[in-house]
């Protein structure tokens, strides 16, 4: 009987070392795992030893993305650890679409984090002040990444598509910098500048002067734009602008170069020449009274402001220093003098 029993308790024995053992074997096997999990979510994903980006497609699941990861040549490690992370986090199924960019040394960890929140890649576009529409759609037309929607559309199916089917596209958006992500279009671009402008001269518009001489935004925005080719210098353009609604006021033509420049189209070969000057185009603010038809380039903020908050000054003239400023003055004979000062050796003078 004690035999027996000895016999049974060593049974026993052996099978509580074997569980014992297989216990402690698990354990020890899942630390290991936990301190590779661990290990692997906060290292620097293997190979990523400089910036590169990767185009996540809508629809794409972990382990696309691992995929794609894979496919740039890196080392992404342990699908399973990435679904393990994704969890953990709680962002599984919750990731976003888009271009992610990924920095040299960025963990797992953050990656997730950063497509979780749908941190994409941000492009930008800048609209420069002073450009004509054919020159914006020029460089909206060379963005390699934007996608290309306005090839064979014209001026005034364009102004459809954004609600003004009355006005020409000249002048009409804002001069800025503005943010895109991949896959958005030409044509969001110009939407969102078209409300900024919209915007932009409905506020200034708001404060202008009882007795301005400009009988609308439109107005005001063809003047902006004339302001915005007659100088670069930002401390000129409020009294440029005042100089021509003076004129305005007192019926005087404008007698304004660039709007000429404007008019003659692909015929200005980069002089314009005094017969420029006589002969007649609605742009010709030589040969016609009042504002031009329509603007003659894109006026950024601060010549929309020039025209709503004129200079206080009785300038009607003035004439360029050849250095980039102009010599303001109250009468023809002044203005004539400033001439032969500096520019007695054009054939041109501005008047």
């Amino acid at each position: 009987m004690a035999a027996k029993n000895k016999k049974k308790f060593s049974v026993r024995r052996v099978l509580f070392n074997v569980v014992a053992i297989l216990v402690i074997s698990a354990a020890a096997l899942a630390g290991h795992l936990y301190t590779r999990y661990q290990r692997f979510a906060d290292a620097p994903i293997a190979g990523l030893v400089q910036a590169t980006q990767i185009d996540v497609p809508i629809g794409a699941n972990l382990p696309a993305i691992v995929g794609l990861l894979d496919a740039r040549g890196l080392q992404p490690g342990n699908p399973y650890f990435w679904r393990l992370l994704a969890r953990e986090l709680g962002v599984a199924g919750k990731l976003h679409a888009g271009e992610y960019a990924l920095d040299a040394g960025m963990t797992p960890r953050a990656l997730l984090k950063k497509m979780a929140a749908g941190e994409v890649v941000q492009h930008k576009f800048t609209i420069v002040e002073g450009w004509t529409f054919a020159q914006l759609h020029a460089a909206l037309a060379q963005d390699a990444g934007l996608q290309q929607s306005l090839v064979g559309v014209d001026d005034a199916e364009l102004m459809r598509r954004l609600g003004d089917t009355d006005l020409s596209p000249e002048g009409v958006f804002l001069p800025e910098t503005y943010s895109y992500v991949k896959g958005m279009s030409d044509f969001d671009v110009l939407r969102r500048a078209r409300e900024a402008m919209r915007k932009a001269l409905d506020k200034l518009w708001a404060e202008r002067a009882a007795d301005t001489q400009l009988k609308s935004p439109y107005e005001a925005l063809i003047l902006a734009s004339i302001v915005e080719k007659e100088t670069g210098r930002a401390e000129e353009r409020p009294q440029i602008a005042r100089v021509f609604l003076s004129r305005l006021k007192l019926g005087m033509k404008l007698q304004t170069d660039p709007s000429v420049i404007y008019g003659m189209g692909t015929g200005y070969n980069g002089n314009i020449r005094r017969s420029d000057l006589t002969t007649d185009t609605p742009y010709n603010t030589y040969t016609r009274a009042g504002l031009p038809p329509t603007p003659i380039a894109l006026p950024g903020k601060a010549a929309l402001a020039a025209v709503i908050h004129p200079a206080d000054t009785e300038a009607l003239y003035f004439v360029a220093r050849g250095n980039g400023s102009h010599e303001f003055s109250a009468t023809l004979e002044a203005h004539n003098r400033a001439v032969a000062r500096y520019q007695l050796n054009r054939q041109l003078h501005r008047q």
